[in-house]
């Protein structure tokens, strides 16, 4: 058979990151990515990009953990390479603190960071407000650089790319033989799905050089994360919330909090302001699905409901999703041979 063509909706990290994916385990494949939104205007842009895991309640923890790992050992080799400034990727160290001991001594992925340990006595005098943390080494992704180097190296293997709001997997149908759905919150329209919903994230970007070090609060709702150029400052987690403008109210309490665990941060200066739905549900929906209307098939690979957690666990779910996709290929390819018989 031609080769097959496959069509990404998506153009977030997760979109992209499954495009490159597949070239590199099918390259025969003809990809082409669709999208309504490129960087610097996706959900993807407004994240921080910390590779520190949010969990997912109905995904086998080994699952996760594997995810996270090939993430980390993925972008760890960048971040050890001549590509690591544009692509916006570097390590940094610091502390997450906890007001109350929490119940697991060990998350499941303290292995798979650097240098994973208790914090000293000492370093807690810097938290006179929390009993207990945790010092290690992780990765960060500066957006839009890291999605601007995923572009850039796609169009190296001639894929191409559209703008282009699809509505309905249907319409794909006629020009491509395989639809991958990397559409992060706009799969609530695009597939219904009813188990899909919003958070809503507001978050700071500032000016402050002086901060070299990573805090985030136990909780996750409140975190200083430093970048290449800027500091993300947050955050919110508001469930079913699908407005996109900032809140005052809301500026003021991330500063405030931010604050409270860094007081040098009083100082920084040009704070902008940013808002991004994150893509929720209780499992990333990473499967295969045979769509069919009226004795027509379409072969749909779903890899998207990444939540706060899709830069820890990019790479390895975009491997999962190649991989179902090289299945669809072969059945492809299984019953173009069995028609010729």
């Amino acid at each position: 058979m031609a080769a097959p063509k496959v069509a990404v909706v998506g153009a977030g990290v997760i979109g992209l990151s499954t495009a490159l994916c597949i070239m590199e385990t099918c390259p025969s494949c003809s990809v082409t990515i669709l999208s309504e939104q490129f960087s610097p205007n996706t959900t993807s842009d407004v994240a921080a990009g910390m590779l520190i895991p949010h969990t997912y309640p109905d995904t086998p923890i080994h699952v996760q953990k594997q995810w996270f790992k090939e993430t980390f050992t993925y972008l760890f080799a960048i971040s050890n390479s001549a590509e690591a400034s544009e692509a916006g990727i570097h390590l940094v160290s610091g502390w997450q603190v906890f007001r109350n001991t929490p119940k697991e001594e060990l998350p499941f992925w303290s292995d798979v960071v650097l240098g994973f340990r208790p914090m000293s006595k000492a370093e807690l005098q810097k938290f006179p407000q929390h009993q207990s943390g945790q010092a290690f080494t992780t990765l960060k992704c500066d957006c839009p650089p890291y999605l601007l180097w995923l572009e850039k190296r796609l169009k190296a293997t001639g894929i191409q790319m559209y703008t282009r709001k699809v509505a309905d997997l249907w319409e794909l149908h006629s020009k491509y033989d395989i639809i991958v759905n990397c559409a992060g919150i706009g799969a609530h329209q695009l597939v219904a799905d009813k188990k899909l919903f919003p958070i809503r994230g507001q978050v700071l970007k500032v000016h402050a050089p002086w901060v070299k070090n990573f805090i985030r609060d136990g909780d996750g709702l409140t975190y200083i994360y430093p970048g290449i150029h800027r500091i993300t400052l947050g955050g919110t987690r508001e469930k079913e919330n699908w407005s996109l403008s900032p809140d005052p109210g809301t500026t003021k309490d991330i500063f405030d909090r931010c604050c409270s665990l860094e007081p040098s941060l009083q100082g920084a200066q040009d704070i902008q302001v940013k808002v991004g739905l994150r893509p929720s549900r209780q499992c990333v929906r990473l499967q295969r699905e045979v769509l069919s209307q009226g004795g027509v098939k379409l072969l749909v690979v779903h890899n998207y409901g990444h939540g706060a957690g899709g830069f820890s666990v990019h790479r390895g779910t975009a491997k999962e999703a190649a991989c179902l996709v090289g299945e669809c290929i072969a059945a492809l390819q299984g019953s173009s041979s069995g028609a010729k018989l």
